[in-house]
């Protein structure tokens, strides 16, 4: 059986009217007047790339290792695939330094118009001190940078895996969009910072019963480190037809995990409602990539001035010193369980097993 895939939801390409009006958007600045005809001649440039569709204007042979060697592949993807394989390289080696990678949720810093930093970052703070103590080199991961750093974003996932799961690449190869102006995307640092952890703790907030906006963003496009296809040349970049014939041959696709065996953390706070549902959902997320759990006390959802008013929620902070500690205690657990990971005691009594249903 040969699947069918489907068409007719996209919509026509931009008129060349209302393109100039979207690329004007960048230049609304009294000051760029001065450079009308510089931008003029940039906009036809990038107004071609976009009827030509130019995603990947730089490319070079895949070369030996792929599948087709001769097919040319965006030389983004190839960079961030080097710097992946390097990662996991040192991150399995004795000699290497034990690596915490700190993800702090929240959107907010003082950076940004709130004006005032997150009670995240301070929890993320108190755990890295614990973790520097020990010895154990944290990487903070601090997600606030996409609302306060210039260019910094991580643009949305496309549901690549929803077509089938070989169309979605590891690392992700969706972006740069060069010819949609889908540029500036973290996530490729992102991903060898992952790689580069022995263990993770998650420390967010909850907005509105769920997670924050840039740390949902940031798991979503981490749904190519969970069967994810190491290889875009095995179906010539996104095609379709191509990723579902390799998804349905012989005993169908094997869903490599390529993040399984890294130990987690994970803290959330908020003041009224939301934090049991997510930190489960954190947690259940992290369990299903293959992730293992640091204990009881590595899974922690706190409230913070339960209650109390918004303006006197670092005060409240400021008063909980159990809060405080029982952070300490995640990064505790997570360094422990790091150690004996690397030293082979971690226990992992299913690791073994055949999953009936890989997906």
């Amino acid at each position: 059986m040969t699947p069918t895939i489907r068409k007719g939801q996209a919509p026509g390409e931009l008129e060349r009217a209302e393109f100039h009006e979207r690329f004007m958007q960048n230049y609304q600045d009294p000051a760029f007047q001065a450079e009308a005809e510089s931008l003029r001649r940039i906009e036809i440039v990038a107004w071609e790339a976009y009827h030509e569709g130019r995603k990947a204007p730089v490319t070079r042979k895949a070369g030996p290792g792929y599948a087709d060697p001769d097919y040319d592949l965006s030389v983004d993807w190839l960079d961030a695939k080097a710097r992946i394989d390097a990662a996991q390289a040192a991150w399995g080696r004795p000699e290497t330094r034990s690596r915490v990678l700190l993800v702090n949720g929240s959107p907010r810093n003082d950076g940004t118009c709130p004006g005032e930093m997150s009670k995240s970052w301070r929890l993320t703070e108190l755990a890295r001190e614990v973790l520097a103590a020990d010895g154990i080199e944290a990487d903070v991961l601090d997600l606030s940078l996409v609302t306060s750093e210039y260019g910094k974003q991580i643009h949305p996932c496309k549901s690549c895996v929803s077509t089938a799961m070989p169309l979605c690449h590891w690392p992700c190869s969706c972006y740069p969009n060069h010819s949609l102006r889908q540029t500036g995307d973290w996530m490729n640092d992102i991903y060898e910072r992952w790689v580069a952890a022995h263990g993770v703790i998650l420390i967010t907030p909850t907005h509105w019963y769920q997670a924050t906006s840039p740390l949902k963003l940031m798991i979503d496009r981490l749904v190519c480190a969970d069967g994810g296809n190491p290889d875009p040349t095995s179906t010539h970049g996104k095609k379709a037809d191509e990723a579902k014939a390799l998804e349905l041959d012989g005993d169908g696709w094997h869903f490599p995990k390529h993040l399984d065996g890294r130990v987690y953390g994970v803290l959330v706070h908020g003041d009224v409602a939301g934090i049991e549902s997510l930190r489960r959902n954190l947690c259940d997320w992290l369990d299903w990539m293959g992730l293992v759990d640091a204990g009881v006390q590595a899974r922690l959802d706190r409230y913070i001035g339960y209650y109390e008013p918004y303006a006197t929620s670092h005060d409240a902070l400021d008063k909980d010193t159990d809060v405080q500690e029982e952070t300490r205690n995640v990064a505790r657990a997570v360094a422990r369980a790091v150690g004996e990971l690397r030293a082979g005691r971690l226990s992992m009594p299913d690791r073994s097993l055949k999953r009936p249903r890989p997906k």
